[in-house]
């Protein structure tokens, strides 16, 4: 998480518009997942891929580190779909199980790909939104859209406490270890009770003092932030419009031709 916060403060595009950069990811994301192509995913997946990379000061093997977690889930989330049951062998592969046969069929194989690939072009779009813009920004942009406000006051100070009990975490786990408070599994498990106690603890603590110091600063139930965000350029509106119509196009295309 604060990996992520400091890419997305320390990016080039950092002040850009916050519109114009979640029109791009979000039109390219309804795009991926309406259409479910092949081609269209692998454009999206590599483009997003080269503009997160270049714009976001995340170095390529970090931003495959961070496309590798949910692959991992995607791989085990899909083992449900790739796989079936047969009283007969059938399929590309096939493996008896007692009377029955667990069998891979050329439809499950094609829908399990297609199925990791439209993700993980999925995910490249948000990654590339929340790798260049910090959350503030699009937390202004939710109260734009008329989000109730609500839910934004909650995200808002949710987010910000993450780091706060993060950091707590972390200060409690160096002092166990500092003491070989995980030198084997019995020790480490007894000493993971004890940090989530003291971690309680201290969020109890510390949320009691956010509550107060907010108060001594005329808090009224909302919290105002400054909003910095540049106005999005004609040339920059030009070039994502244009980008969102040949994309659509050539999607349309892909979805004539059986989600090539």
């Amino acid at each position: 998480m604060m990996m992520i916060d400091k890419l997305a403060y320390s990016s080039p595009w950092r002040y850009k518009s916050v519109y114009l950069k979640s029109i791009f990811a979000v039109g390219t994301l309804f795009i991926c997942v309406a259409v479910r192509s092949f081609l269209i995913s692998c454009i999206i997946l590599i483009l997003m891929g080269c503009l997160t990379v270049r714009y976001s000061r995340a170095s390529l093997s970090r931003y495959t580190r961070m496309m590798m977690w949910p692959f991992a889930f995607l791989i085990f989330g899909t083992i449900a779909i790739l796989l079936d049951i047969s009283r007969e062998p059938a399929g590309i592969c096939s493996l008896p199980v007692g009377n029955h046969f667990i069998i891979i069929t050329v439809y499950s194989l094609t829908y399990a790909l297609r199925l990791i690939l439209v993700s993980l072009a999925s995910v490249s779009c948000l990654y590339f939104l929340v790798l260049t813009t910090p959350v503030l920004d699009l937390m202004t942009l939710l109260k734009k859209a008329r989000c109730p406000w609500i839910l934004i006051e909650l995200m808002t100070l949710i987010y910000r406490f993450i780091f706060v009990l993060l950091d707590s975490a972390l200060s409690i786990t160096n002092a166990q270890n500092c003491r070989l408070g995980n030198k084997d599994l019995k020790t480490s498990i007894k000493s993971m009770g004890n940090m989530l106690a003291a971690l309680l603890v201290q969020a109890l603590r510390k949320s009691s003092l956010l509550y107060d110091a907010m108060e001594a600063r005329c808090y009224d139930g909302r919290i105002r932030v400054l909003y910095e965000s540049g106005r999005a350029e004609k040339k920059e509106i030009a070039a994502v419009v244009l980008y969102l119509a040949a994309l659509l196009v050539l999607a349309v295309i892909c979805w004539q031709k059986g989600g090539l």
